[in-house]
């Protein structure tokens, strides 16, 4: 049997993946394609909850939108480092789920550990294809690695917008599975800066814009460095 995942989110947190893209992840698996979730770190230096709090939360929140699987590699939080003793833990990681595409954070961060986190699962995606590469695990190489956009402030055009309006309040209940971090009085998390919105009125907001750039009520923004191909100039979506 093929356990394998179609799209894997590895991320630096318990809740970036549901912040960043959980409206991607709950289409995704809608679509019959097999999603997963690997957190990096246990988020233990958060202000809010406990690492042991938050990995309840992270497994229910897995389970609304619809992931196949969830794990935790345990790396210390607000300490990522794009080291061999990392790196080779996510290859592990890769090489166990053996994904057609990862998802993670944009290339800089607000927070050290998702800039960090870009390059770390980066140089692991094209380790993990290495035969002689020291990790346990089959060598296996993703197709593609992409990058979330969501709620950047760099002046950076998306290479695609995923239409998230049918996993959009599954992305909210998701999110608000995390009890522990996304109180009443929540204003900004991750890469969402505060505005005097809730954190969920403001993702609703920015949501909306990312889905209003393909005329969708939701969208959640996606960069990679490689040119999309196009099949069908005919049919392209979009209407100018």
């Amino acid at each position: 049997m093929n356990n394998s995942i179609d799209l894997l989110a590895i991320m630096a947190h318990p809740d970036d993946a549901e912040l960043l893209c959980g409206g991607t992840l709950a289409v995704t698996a809608d679509q019959g394609h097999r999603v997963g979730i690997v957190d990096l770190t246990r988020g233990e230096l958060g202000s809010k909850g406990s690492a042991e709090i938050r990995a309840a939360e992270a497994q229910q929140a897995a389970e609304i939108l619809g992931a196949a699987s969830r794990e935790t590699l345990g790396l210390p939080d607000g300490h990522l480092a794009n080291t061999d003793a990392m790196r080779r833990l996510v290859v592990e990681a890769v090489r166990r789920h053996r994904p057609q595409t990862i998802v993670t954070h944009y290339v800089v961060g607000r927070h050290p550990d998702h800039r960090v986190a870009s390059e770390l699962v980066r140089d692991a995606a094209f380790l993990s294809g290495l035969k002689n590469y020291p990790a346990d695990g089959a060598p296996f190489r993703p197709s593609k690695v992409i990058y979330t956009l969501s709620y950047r402030e760099d002046h950076v055009k998306p290479t695609f917008v995923v239409n998230t309006t049918a996993g959009f309040e599954r992305k909210l209940k998701a999110m608000a599975a995390f009890a522990s971090q996304w109180d009443g009085d929540t204003k900004g998390g991750g890469e969402a800066y505060p505005t005097g919105q809730h954190l969920f009125d403001l993702v609703r907001t920015q949501d909306a814009h990312a889905g209003s750039r393909i005329r969708a009520a939701y969208g959640e923004p996606f960069w990679t460095p490689e040119t999309m191909a196009v099949a069908d100039v005919v049919g392209l979506g979009v209407h100018s």
